[in-house]
């Protein structure tokens, strides 16, 4: 139970004065890359699909 507590007591010190946090600014900004990261590569494998889906329905109606 003591190693228990020691952990516990040592990752809430790590955490409060070891790890550096980012400022809400920072967060902010990098969220938003995150999000219009995600947005240009969900349309880009978006069209992908359908130019493979309209190339695979070309071949099947050709025969």
């Amino acid at each position: 139970m003591n190693k228990l507590r020691a952990y516990l007591r040592e990752s809430v010190n790590e955490m409060r004065y070891k790890v550096s946090w980012p400022k809400y600014s920072d967060l902010q900004s990098s969220s938003i890359l995150v999000l219009v990261a995600s947005l240009i590569f969900a349309l880009l494998i978006g069209v992908m699909d359908l130019i493979f889906d309209n190339g695979m329905q070309v071949f099947y109606q050709s025969f």
